[in-house]
């Protein structure tokens, strides 16, 4: 029998040397965590935040420098004059122009500083919201790559059991075959095996799908045979409760994240209040225009500012100084000194369309206005901005006591699961033996077969809480890191 027991063990240890797999795809922990960095949806989406706040930023120094605009343009105009009032304006010939124009503006006042304060303000925040974000999704990796761990060494450790459940069998079928065990042993280790290899089924199952809910974490889709590694010592902590919480208070990403948001509100409420101040504007612009009257020509308009100035005169005549017996030299004098005409200024300038442009006149202003009334709107929005700001306050004192116990019972947790895991350690060593006593004594015909199923049964459970006890301590360290808000490892 126990050449038999020996020829059996050997079998079982050649069989996987024949039967070798190929190498399979590894992946560790840190690589997992830079894959996230690069592809993970939401960290993504808090990037472009950042790009957002980026884009404010530049937006509110912006508002300081004037704005400009440049314009050009034609038009046509029918030779039809145009009333009002019954008075006869307008040109009655048909008038082709362009003309361009170039305008300035600028508007300064305290609301602009503090506008970029605002915008700084928040791109701090978006900063903050950026850690805080890459933080929570280490957290996240992490803990589903622990998780991943486990339900791996769980597959693993039913695998095994299979293997040991189908020699179980062929020793209790050996014996059978020598008399030295009946056939109900035997039936009962092909049900035993029945059930493991279901169990492992189940167990490679689970954790295929934790392997998948992993790599979407990630961002990726998940490779074929891909098998994740880990060194993941079990050591006992030593930290000071004190100096986690002083630390966690220094550096933790979800609590700079709402103190940035305070610094915002309270951006918020000086910009609210700037509403009140003064505004100073200044404006500037300049143009040209170029015509051409088509159906009328160089002569006819020589004609016409020859006439023109005829009536000018005609009309300084007849003015009521002259009816009121003023001398009539001086008056004459006075007349004829409207310029006589130049007839080839006249005929260069009658024609211009479309790029000889004569200048408008240019113009410029400065102007100071000072808000009084606008229906209560510059109250609502001072109101509604203090409200944001004590809503601030109250979100940072939130995330302080959420953090005080957070850390707190994270690290009272990982006590307690490094404590869970020497005395799971010990269970499953002292299960080991059991099973391997119980072997030795159903091999030499010491004890039946259901002492050892029961010992079988008895290891598996042991060693199931101590791999669920190892990786509760991972997490628990896990969970106290993020509670802290750096690795402490």
């Amino acid at each position: 029998m126990r050449s038999l027991w020996t020829a059996l063990l050997i079998l079982t240890a050649l069989t996987p040397v024949g039967a070798q797999e190929p190498a399979r795809a590894t992946l560790s922990l840190a690589e997992a965590l830079e894959i996230a960095g690069r592809n993970n949806p939401t960290y993504q989406q808090a990037v472009l935040g950042r790009s957002r706040a980026q884009a404010g930023v530049r937006a509110a120094y912006g508002a300081l420098l004037p704005s400009a605009d440049v314009s050009a343009g034609g038009s046509y105009r029918e030779g039809r004059p145009q009333f009002f009032g019954g008075v006869q304006f307008g040109a009655t010939s048909d008038i082709l122009s362009s003309s361009w124009n170039l305008s300035a503006s600028s508007r300064l006042s305290l609301n602009s500083v503090n506008a970029i304060r605002r915008a700084n303000a928040a791109l701090e925040a978006a900063d903050a919201d950026v850690d805080a974000a890459i933080f929570a999704l280490r957290a996240g990796v992490t803990t589903q790559f622990l998780l991943t761990l486990q339900t791996q060494a769980r597959a693993a450790l039913q695998d095994t059991l299979v293997r040991q459940q189908r020699l179980q069998l062929e020793l209790a079928q050996a014996r059978a075959g020598v008399g030295a065990a009946t056939s109900l042993d035997v039936k009962r280790a092909e049900v035993g095996l029945g059930q493991q290899e279901v169990a492992a089924l189940r167990a490679n199952n689970t954790a295929e799908v934790e392997r998948l809910r992993l790599f979407q974490q990630l961002g990726v889709p998940m490779p074929e045979g891909v098998l994740l590694t880990a060194d993941l010592p079990v050591a006992p902590p030593t930290f000071a409760i004190a100096d986690l919480l002083e630390t966690a208070r220094r550096g933790n990403p979800a609590l700079q994240a709402v103190q940035a948001r305070e610094r915002v509100a309270h951006a918020g409420v000086r910009s609210a209040r700037g509403e009140y101040t003064p505004t100073l504007s200044l404006q500037a612009s300049v143009g040209g225009v170029a015509q051409s009257q088509l159906d009328i020509s160089d002569d006819d308009a020589v004609a016409a500012a020859i006439a023109s100035r005829e009536r000018n005169i005609s009309s300084c005549l007849t003015t009521d100084s002259i009816r009121q017996g003023a001398g009539l030299n001086g008056i004459t004098a006075q007349c004829n000194a409207f310029p006589a005409v130049d007839e080839a200024a006249v005929r260069a300038g009658h024609n211009t369309f479309p790029n000889v442009f004569t200048r408008n006149p240019y113009n410029l202003s400065l102007n100071i206005s000072l808000p009084l009334f606008d229906g209560l709107g510059r109250e609502t929005r001072l109101q509604e901005a203090n409200a944001a700001r004590s809503e601030a306050r109250y979100s940072v004192r939130r995330q302080e006591l959420q953090l005080t116990a957070d850390v707190t019972s994270a690290h009272v947790t990982l006590i307690a699961a490094y404590r869970a895991v020497e005395l799971q350690q010990r269970t499953a060593a002292t299960a080991r033996e059991a099973l391997q006593l119980a072997e030795e004594r159903y091999r030499v015909g010491a004890s039946t077969f259901v002492d050892l199923t029961t010992a079988r049964a008895e290891f598996e459970r042991a060693e199931t809480d101590r791999i669920d006890a190892v990786y509760e301590f991972h997490r628990a360290y896990a969970a106290l890191e993020n509670a802290v808000g750096r690795t402490l490892r």
